[in-house]
C-alpha cells in the first residue's frame, strides 16, 4: 500500500476527481489503481470564499508498488503506508496470563481505566475495575438531578462514574501527542466496534458527543466483562496498601458500607481523574511522590453558532461537510500571562461540572449533532504554582496539595456570587469590558443550568478570579475579535468559572510508569498529570497497560 498526503481539492469537488488526482500523483494508469482508502480528510479554511479539503489516501497499486515510490522519489508526499495494527500482544509469552499471581486493579473508568482494563483483558489478565461513581445510565440520571433541579450527588456527577468526565463533553477524539506507534487508531478502532461512526477514523477532528459516549462505554464494559474483567461500580479507594516500598493492595468503601475492605493487588492502576481530591490527600498522607503542577483557570464564554460559522467559513457557512465551526485562539497578556480558548464546543451547551457541596464549577460540552443555538469554549488563564498562594494556601513551599485549595477557593467562590444554589455568575462581554456589572441578559442567552445569576465577574475586591486573571482576560478579548469578527460581542456571555482544566498536580513516575518511590503503582492518564482529553487519557491508559505486562513479567 502506499499512503499519499497533502492531496487539495476544492470543498465542492466532484467524487471522481479524488481518483483522478490520486492516479496524475502517481504517474500510473487508471486500470492499475486497484484500491482507494481516504485516510484522513481535513479542511483549510483560511481563504473562506475558497474553503479547500486536504486528503491523505491509502492506495493499492497493481504491479511493483516499490517502483511507483522510486519513480517518484521527489515527491515528500508520497511513502509507503505505514502499519497501524496494534501488535503488542503478540510478543507476550504463551503462558504470560499464568503468571500472574493476584488480579491487577484498575482504580477508575474514565477513558484512561477504560481502555487500560480493556487491554489487560484482552491480554488474559482479568482486571478488577474499581469505580466510586455508577454506571452510566444512572450517572446520567444523577448528574441531570444537578442540572434540573439543583441537587448534587458527590459521587455520581460529571466528574465521577463511568465513562469518566469525557462522557459530558464534546467527546473530541483528537490530541497533539505523539504517537509513533499508532496506538490513537487501536483507540479509534474500538471506538468504532463500540458504536461510534466509521468516520472518525478519517475526518480531520473527530467528535462522539454525549449521547452516542453513554452506548459506546456501556459496550466497552460489556467486552472487558466477557473477558473476565469485573467493573465494581460504587467502591471509593480510601486506602493504599503499601509493604517495603510496593504496593499490596488498596482499602475500599462501597455504598452504604460501615467499614472499608481490603483488595489485595501487585500491580495498582491510579486513573482517577483530575478531580479526585480525597485519593490524591490518601496518596499524600502514604507518602507517595507527588508535585504541583500548572493548570488554568478562568470562564466559559458563549457566542451564537451562527456568528462562529460566519467568522470562520463566510459564504461557506453551513456546508454539510464542515459542520459547526470551531476556533482555537491565544493571546500573551501584558502582564505576563498566556490567555486561551479551552475546550471548545460547537453547537454546545455550558454544564454544571462540580463534584463537591457548595462548589460551582463550568464546563462545555456538545452532542454529535452540535446543533445548539450557542457555541462555547473555556477562555482560561495559565497559572503556575506560585500563584497557589494567592487563595491563602501554605506561605512556604508550595505543597502537591495547594492546587486543589487554590481551585476550592474560587469554586466556593464562586457558588456565593451565584445565589447559593449551584447557579453560575455570568456577565455580559461588554458589561465585563466596560467593568461594570450586567443587569438583563442580551441576544445571548446562557446554556449552563441550574441557571446564571447576572453579577460583575471583576468586580473589585470582590472578583471570582484572581486580579491577574480578570485583567489578562479583558485584554485577550479585543484581541481575539481582531481574529475572529464578533468575538468581543457586547451580548456574549461570560459564565464562571472554569477551574478544571487539568490536574493541578502530577503523581510522579518513571520511564516504567510506576511510582518514583511505590513499586507496582502505576499512575495513568489526566489525574496523574500525564494527559488531556479521552484521546491522549486512552492511548495512556493503553501503555499503561503494556507497563504493567512487563513488571509481570519481569517479576
Amino acid at each position: 500500500m502506499l499512503r499519499i498526503t497533502d492531496l487539495r481539492l476544492p470543498l465542492d469537488h466532484p467524487p471522481d476527481d479524488l481518483r483522478r488526482v490520486v492516479v496524475a500523483r502517481l504517474g500510473i494508469d487508471d486500470a492499475r489503481l486497484l484500491a482507494l482508502t481516504v485516510h484522513k480528510r481535513s479542511y483549510d479554511a483560511r481563504k473562506k470564499s475558497a474553503i479547500v479539503l486536504t486528503y491523505t489516501v491509502d492506495c493499492e497499486v497493481a504491479g511493483d508498488e516499490a517502483a511507483v515510490l522510486a519513480a517518484n522519489a521527489g515527491d515528500a508526499h508520497l511513502r509507503a503506508t505505514p502499519d497501524m495494527a496494534y501488535r503488542f500482544m503478540e510478543t507476550l509469552p504463551a503462558d504470560f496470563a499464568a503468571r500472574a499471581e493476584r488480579r491487577p486493579i484498575v482504580v477508575g473508568f474514565g477513558p484512561c481505566g477504560i481502555f487500560c482494563a480493556l487491554v489487560l483483558a484482552q491480554m488474559g489478565l482479568r482486571p478488577i475495575v474499581l469505580e466510586r461513581g455508577k454506571a452510566v445510565r444512572e450517572r446520567t440520571r444523577d448528574t441531570w438531578g444537578l442540572w434540573r433541579k439543583g441537587v448534587l450527588d458527590p459521587e455520581s456527577n460529571v466528574q465521577f462514574g463511568e465513562g469518566g468526565a469525557g462522557t459530558f463533553s464534546d467527546g473530541k477524539l483528537w490530541s497533539q501527542i505523539s504517537d509513533p506507534r499508532h496506538l490513537s487508531r487501536k483507540v479509534l478502532d474500538e471506538f468504532v466496534k463500540a458504536g461510534a461512526p466509521d468516520e472518525i477514523l478519517y475526518v480531520g477532528k473527530p467528535h462522539i458527543g454525549t449521547f452516542r459516549l453513554v452506548g459506546m462505554v456501556e459496550k466497552m464494559r460489556a467486552e472487558i466483562e466477557a473477558l473476565d474483567g469485573e467493573i465494581r461500580f460504587g467502591q471509593r479507594v480510601t486506602d493504599l496498601l503499601i509493604e517495603g516500598g510496593r504496593v499490596q493492595g488498596v482499602a475500599v468503601t462501597g455504598a452504604g458500607a460501615s467499614a472499608p475492605t481490603t483488595i489485595a493487588a501487585d500491580q495498582v492502576v491510579l486513573a482517577v481523574g483530575h478531580s479526585a481530591r480525597d485519593t490524591f490527600a490518601v496518596l499524600h498522607a502514604r507518602g507517595v511522590h507527588l508535585e504541583p503542577k500548572p493548570f488554568s483557570i478562568g470562564f466559559r464564554i458563549e457566542h451564537p453558532q451562527s456568528l462562529i460559522d460566519r467568522a470562520r467559513f463566510g459564504p461557506n457557512a453551513g456546508h454539510p461537510l464542515l459542520g459547526a465551526a470551531d476556533y482555537r485562539l491565544v493571546h500573551h497578556a501584558s502582564n505576563g500571562r498566556s490567555v486561551y480558548s479551552f475546550c471548545m464546543c460547537p453547537g454546545g451547551t455550558v454544564v454544571a461540572a462540580t463534584s463537591e457541596p457548595g462548589r460551582v464549577v463550568t464546563n462545555g460540552m456538545s452532542q454529535y449533532s452540535r446543533n445548539e443555538r450557542n457555541a462555547n469554549a473555556g477562555i482560561v488563564v495559565g497559572i503556575a504554582p506560585a500563584d497557589y498562594r494567592a487563595a491563602g494556601a501554605s506561605a512556604d513551599a508550595v505543597g502537591p496539595l495547594d492546587g486543589i485549595a487554590f481551585q476550592r477557593h474560587w469554586e466556593s467562590l464562586a457558588f456565593e456570587r451565584g445565589g447559593g444554589d449551584y447557579q453560575a455568575p455570568g456577565q455580559r462581554v461588554g458589561d465585563f469590558l466596560a467593568r461594570r456589572a450586567s443587569t438583563e441578559f442580551g441576544t445571548v442567552l446562557p446554556s449552563y443550568q441550574p441557571g446564571v445569576r447576572l453579577t460583575d465577574l471583576g468586580a473589585p475586591g470582590a472578583a471570582v478570579l484572581p486580579d491577574f486573571a480578570i485583567e489578562a482576560i479583558r485584554e485577550a478579548l479585543p484581541a481575539f475579535e481582531r481574529q475572529i469578527k464578533g468575538f468581543a460581542l457586547p451580548d456574549a456571555m461570560l459564565t464562571g468559572v472554569e477551574t478544571r482544566t487539568s490536574s493541578p498536580l502530577r503523581i510522579t513516575r518513571g520511564r516504567d510508569r510506576q511510582s518514583l518511590n511505590v513499586r507496582g503503582l502505576f499512575p495513568a492518564g489526566e489525574g496523574a498529570g500525564y494527559a488531556g482529553g479521552i484521546m491522549s487519557a486512552a492511548v495512556d491508559g493503553i501503555e499503561t497497560a503494556e507497563a504493567v505486562a512487563r513488571d509481570l513479567i519481569a517479576r
